[in-house]
């Protein structure tokens, strides 16, 4: 058995990780998971939140939404909607859209609130303030 996983991150238009890890913790649609070498071979959906992976003692983090995940015994595949390092990511805008966000919710008494599509734009506005908060 392998003591390290092959970890590749792409989105639709480019690859963002192609690392060697020997932890991977992943956001799923169910909830978070953690793979280790090894682990048993699975397809998921993603969810929106912070992809971790461990090389050494260094934890890396991405911001993630929306995709797929394969699992093998040795590699972990994701294919997001969006994935962006903590220095890619524009502070400013995310606290913008974390803003809008939250005023559509503060009025989702009205009709014309979609309150399923203002919690998940809320959810990726704090999960990129969060990992944008995690640069060196």
């Amino acid at each position: 058995m392998a003591d390290r996983l092959t970890l590749e991150v792409a989105t639709p238009t480019r690859l963002v990780v192609a690392e060697t890890a020997e932890e991977i913790v992943v956001p799923g649609r169910q909830g978070y998971f953690g793979v280790l070498p090894g682990h048993a071979a699975f397809l998921t959906t993603l969810g929106v939140g912070e992809l971790m992976y461990r090389i050494g003692r260094d934890e890396h983090y991405l911001a993630v939404a929306g995709g797929f995940a394969e699992v093998r015994n040795d590699k972990v595949i994701v294919l997001a909607d969006s994935a962006e390092r903590p220095e890619e990511i524009d502070r400013a805008r995310a606290e913008g859209a974390r803003d809008r966000a939250e005023r559509r919710l503060a009025g989702r008494s009205e009709s014309d609130v979609d309150y399923t599509r203002a919690m998940a734009a809320l959810a990726r506005a704090l999960t990129r303030l969060q990992t944008a908060g995690r640069r060196g």
